[in-house]
């Protein structure tokens, strides 16, 4: 092996970088060609499996096998990866009734996996296999036989695994996919799943997660108030504003920096009372609203903060446009 500098041009590079794509390609379209029935009866399985879907396979078919097992637990199909060497030596006992084993080999004929199907065949568990073609122990022992087709290796001695673990990675996402759609599962479904990432607090957090409620002593006033009783009000809240009430303590406006500013340039008394000052129909929502929707609203009003409101018309609480980007509300 040459560890010295490559005899390759800069075109080489890029012709081969393309081949090698261009080949894996091929194999995607070959592998269209074998999605049948087959393909709907293993989906029918594991839509069926009381248990947890469990993906195993050695090498590189283990390392693509560690994946498809995150694609199906993240979207809905509880599922992990058990290691077949591992497995030989004590984890079998993951592998319990109920379950659906999914086994991948490219050759059909891994021995790690060929010690574990009698008791796979003992405990009745059914057996979905993946590999190149029918032939092989592995599938002559499935109930499912999933095949990727004879495509050649992007690897030009058509030796390591590139198209096929390409192949096998596209069929169990496909079959991720499928069940995704059988089973409804949706956005909010996947975000309790990911519930740490920018989806998960996007689809997750909602209005009263963040709001400020009446234990923190929401500025109000009443419309009777005057000018200069809302400014010490807004003061105080330290939110930018101050909701206005009526004797029955319904709210009936708002008063905001934004409003302050207006009056003054206008040389408004300070004695006025809110009434003829405030901002009447505000915005407002439900505590019950995602945080996300919430920000879209003050975004296409151009405000900062927004009520949250019962169905009486009573103030429960405020929510600012700091308190969503601070929360990584986007």
């Amino acid at each position: 092996m040459n560890s010295g500098k490559s005899h390759l041009t800069h075109e080489q590079f890029i012709a081969t970088a393309i081949e090698a794509i261009n080949t894996e390609k091929t194999a995607l379209a070959l592998l269209t060609e074998q999605i049948d029935d087959r393909f709907a009866q293993a989906c029918d399985i594991i839509l069926a499996c009381q248990g947890r879907l469990v993906v195993t396979g050695m090498g590189k078919s283990g390392l693509i096998g560690r994946k498809i097992a995150a694609t199906f637990a993240s979207t809905g199909t509880p599922a992990f990866f058990m290691h077949p060497g591992e497995a030989g030596h004590g984890d079998l006992g993951m592998l319990v009734r109920g379950d659906v084993l999914l086994a991948i080999s490219n050759s059909g004929e891994s021995d790690e996996i060929k010690t574990l199907l009698p008791v796979v065949k003992r405990l009745g568990i059914p057996l979905i296999s993946i590999s190149r073609d029918k032939r092989g122990m592995l599938p002559r022992a499935a109930d499912v036989v999933l095949t990727l087709g004879q495509s050649q290796e992007a690897c030009p001695l058509n030796l390591a695994p590139t198209s096929s673990t390409t192949a096998t990675l596209a069929l169990g996402d496909a079959l991720a996919v499928a069940l995704v759609h059988a089973r409804n599962f949706t956005s909010e479904d996947f975000a309790l799943s990911h519930p740490a990432g920018a989806l998960g607090r996007q689809l997750l957090t909602r209005v009263e997660d963040l709001m400020h409620t009446s234990s923190e002593n929401l500025p109000l006033v009443n419309q009777q108030a005057a000018l200069n009783e809302a400014l010490f009000t807004m003061t105080n809240g330290r939110l930018g504003m101050t909701v206005v009430v009526d004797d029955k303590d319904k709210v009936v406006g708002v008063f905001t920096d934004g409003d302050l500013r207006r009056v003054l340039e206008k040389g408004i008394d300070l004695a006025t009372p809110m009434r003829e000052i405030m901002t009447t129909n505000p915005r407002h929502v439900s505590k019950t609203m995602r945080a996300s929707d919430a920000l879209s609203v003050m975004n296409e009003n151009a405000i900062s903060q927004l009520l949250v409101m019962d169905e009486q018309g009573h103030l429960d609480a405020i929510i600012t446009v700091h308190d969503l980007l601070q929360a990584g509300v986007k």
